[in-house]
C-alpha cells in the first residue's frame, strides 16, 4: 500500500522547499512545523545524514472538518510533507490521506480525505 506520493524533481534541495511551501499555501495549507533531519540527527546523536526535511502542513478548513468527527483523528494529523536527497537527487513527497485516515476505520473521514489528498497531489504534480 503506497503511502506516499512522490516525485523526483529537478530543483536543489532549498529550492524544492520553497517551492513546496509556495505551493501548499495556493491550496490553503500552512506549514506548522518544520523538522531538519539531518541537523537534528548531528544535534542529538551525532550522526551524519542527507539533506532531509519534514513540513508539517495543515488546511485549518479540513482539520477543522476532521476534528469535528472525531478528535483523536488529531493524532494524524498535520500532513507530513518530506524533501530530500537521494544519491544526488531531490524527491518530494507527501502523505495520501485517504491511506492515513484508513487506519481510524471511520466511514465519515473519506470525503474529508480524498479533499486533501487532491490537494496534496496538485502541489507535488505542481513542484
Amino acid at each position: 500500500m503506497d503511502y506516499g506520493y512522490k516525485k523526483q524533481v529537478d530543483l536543489t534541495f532549498e529550492d524544492t522547499i520553497s517551492k513546496v511551501k509556495e505551493e501548499l499555501k495556493k491550496e490553503g495549507f500552512g506549514v506548522l512545523t518544520e523538522i531538519d533531519v539531518k541537523d537534528t540527527m548531528k544535534k542529538k546523536i551525532d550522526v551524519d545524514y542527507d539533506n532531509y526535511m519534514i513540513l508539517g502542513a495543515c488546511n485549518p478548513t479540513f482539520a477543522h472538518k476532521i476534528l469535528q468527527v472525531d478528535k483523536e483523528v488529531g493524532l494524524l494529523l498535520p500532513c507530513n510533507v518530506i524533501v530530500y536527497e537521494d544519491n544526488g537527487s531531490v524527491v518530494v513527497s507527501a502523505i495520501v490521506p485517504t491511506v492515513a485516515m484508513s487506519v481510524a476505520g471511520i466511514s465519515e473521514l473519506t470525503d474529508v480525505a480524498c479533499g486533501v489528498e487532491e490537494k496534496l497531489k496538485r502541489v507535488i504534480d505542481n513542484i
